[in-house]
């Protein structure tokens, strides 16, 4: 399993324990030389348990996310659409 697939499953089981609808919650993960790309979409009314209160939820994520990328040697974006 490669680093971009770890990744997006890692945020995928963090974004699901986190929501009241896990069904709605889509990881997609794209990758180049340097970087993985992480989009996260959840249902509208999910968002702000996502996010937290002023973004801190949504820093962990990225947190715990780069401490992965880290170990792989790549950049990585973590980016919650609507």
């Amino acid at each position: 399993m490669g680093g971009e697939a770890i990744m997006k499953e890692l945020v995928d089981y963090i974004a699901r324990q986190l929501v009241d609808k896990p069904e709605e919650v889509v990881v997609k993960a794209t990758e180049d030389d340097k970087a993985v790309l992480i989009e996260l979409r959840v249902a509208p009314e999910d968002m702000g348990k996502v996010i937290g209160k002023q973004g801190k939820i949504a820093k962990s994520i990225r947190t715990l996310t780069k401490a992965a990328a880290a170990k792989e040697g790549k950049k990585v974006v973590v980016e919650i659409l609507r």
